[in-house]
Parts: C-alpha cells; sequence; structure tokens
C-alpha cells in the first residue's frame, strides 16, 4: 500500500442533525461539515447555529433538528451566516436584516467609539443626531443607546431599509427617540444637527465584483457602489454637510482603506474642518470627523 493515510475528518462519514442527538455531538457534526465546505470559522459557525437554532433543546428536538438542516444548507449554498439566521450583533445590540440593508460589522464600532471620545461630557443633552444611509439603523440606535436623552433622524434611499431601522429601533427600545424617513442624503431637511454619522457606500464600481462573494452576492448594490472612484457620496456629502451642522456640530464619517485624503481634501474645500481620523481594530483609518472650522 503506498501514499500517506487521510486524516480521519476528511473519510469519516458526517451525520446531519438529527432529532435525538446531543447537542454536543450535533454541533461537532455541523463543525466538521463546515470545515470540508471550507469555511474557516467552522468552530465558531457551528456554535452560533446551535445557540441560534436549538437554544436549551438538548437532545435536540425534530423542530431544532429541522432549523439545523435548512440553515446548514444554505449556508453551504453560500449564503452568509448572519443572513440566514435575520440578525447580526453590534455593539452589543441585535439588529435584523433584510435584502435592503448591509451587514452591520465591527469595524463600524469605530464610528460609535469616536462620537464617545468627542462628546463624552454632552452624553446626558438632548443632542439632535442624524444618521445619512442608517441601513439597519445600527449606527444612529447604537449612538441614542449611549446618549439617552438625544433623538435622532435616519435617513435612507431603500424603502426597505427605512423599515428594517425602524423595526430595529423597537427591537433596540429607542423607538420613541428614533425616526426614520426615506430621502437623497439630506434633501427636504431644513434641520441642523449636533452630530451627523454616515458610512456612506465607498466601493469603486470596478471593484464590485472582486468583493467577497458574501458581500458581493448578499449586501446590496445601492449600499456599496461608490461611482468611478468610490467618492461620489462623499462629495454630496461635503455638500450638505456644513448646512446642516449646528455650530460646534460634528459629521462622523466611514471610509474605505486608502480614502482618507481624497475624503479630507474634498471636505476641506466644503469649508469643514478635519477634527481627527480614527483608526478600526484592525489598524485601518475608518472614521473622519469634522466640524465647522474654528
Amino acid at each position: 500500500m503506498t501514499g500517506a493515510a487521510r486524516p480521519t475528518d476528511e473519510i469519516a462519514p458526517v451525520a446531519v442533525p438529527a432529532a435525538g442527538g446531543t447537542v454536543s455531538a450535533t454541533r461537532k457534526a455541523i463543525a466538521l461539515v463546515l470545515k470540508r465546505a471550507g469555511i474557516a470559522d467552522f468552530t465558531f459557525e457551528a456554535r452560533i447555529l446551535i445557540e441560534d437554532l436549538a437554544g436549551a433543546s438538548d437532545p435536540i428536538d425534530e423542530a431544532a433538528a429541522i432549523r439545523l438542516n435548512d440553515a446548514l444548507a444554505r449556508r453551504l449554498a453560500g449564503e452568509p451566516l448572519w443572513r440566514i439566521l435575520g440578525a447580526r450583533e453590534f455593539w452589543g445590540l441585535s439588529f435584523s436584516l433584510s435584502p435592503g440593508t448591509l451587514e452591520p460589522r465591527p469595524d463600524s464600532e469605530t464610528l460609535i467609539e469616536t462620537a464617545l471620545g468627542h462628546l463624552d461630557q454632552r452624553r446626558h443633552e438632548p443632542l439632535r443626531l442624524l444618521d445619512l444611509g442608517t441601513g439597519t439603523g445600527c449606527l444612529l440606535i447604537a449612538t441614542l443607546r449611549e446618549f439617552p436623552q438625544a433623538t435622532g433622524l435616519g435617513i435612507d434611499l431603500s424603502p426597505d431599509a427605512v423599515a428594517t431601522a425602524t423595526g430595529n429601533a423597537a427591537r433596540n427600545g429607542v423607538a420613541e427617540r428614533a425616526a426614520f424617513r426615506q430621502g437623497d442624503w439630506t434633501d427636504g431637511i431644513a434641520e441642523r444637527f449636533d452630530l451627523i454619522l454616515s458610512n456612506p457606500p465607498y466601493i469603486g464600481s470596478d471593484e464590485i465584483a472582486g468583493l467577497d462573494h458574501n458581500v458581493r452576492e448578499h449586501d446590496p448594490l445601492l449600499a456599496l457602489d461608490g461611482g468611478p472612484d468610490g467618492l461620489d457620496a462623499y462629495r454630496a456629502l461635503a455638500a450638505a454637510l456644513p448646512g446642516h451642522l449646528k455650530p460646534g456640530g460634528l459629521a462622523i464619517l466611514e471610509i474605505g482603506a486608502g480614502q482618507e485624503e481624497a475624503v479630507v481634501a474634498l471636505m476641506r474645500r466644503a469649508g469643514l474642518h478635519h477634527r481627527e481620523s480614527r483608526r478600526d481594530l484592525g489598524g485601518h483609518i475608518r472614521a473622519l470627523v469634522f466640524g465647522h472650522n474654528l
């Protein structure tokens, strides 16, 4: 006999989740299926699937087995984990997803950290907040949870996103302090705000095809495509922000890799002062802070 033996986990049959199996054995079986499919975080994903879809059922009951098998089939077909579960955590809160919204991602928490860094002494003031391109509402809702006297408005071009964000505000206990409206950036808004947040589309149009398939095939194009150079949204924001910031107000914008210099230049030409660039946990410049010139 020639050739090296293959590892056991590459040749052993794997049982699909079935009623009567223990949670521990079912989790290991799911992890092995995901591992064979090339999913990097197979242990983590198996644990999340069990926690969300089996709950306290041990052994696995029939309903939980059906949910797990359906979710596993969707994951193996390439659907992202959080899309399957229908929600994702952000800033310790749970946000429902829909076809019209991006998944909230940890990098965007940098904007909340930055807002707290600049406005911590005003946490109990009745601030007015604006979130442009609100998506799930995660930026506005998380900030409202940190500023208990604040109220806010979220704007999105997608009616699906507006409906999802409205539901997420109720889900996270800020429905009475958050309003959401369909619109094109600040069109129709005459108010000025203490804090404006935005995670706009910033991927160059030609780069969309090269994105990870989890993003390219499941996140809405409207929330990704920033035009030929990825800066179309920032041009719109540069035109809008000066007239919608209160004196002393701040705008905190998320950017993509390598966009700091170009976005700062756009905002400076619009008359805004660049106050800070903040890095995310990966060390990349993620949030830019602007205000009126001092």
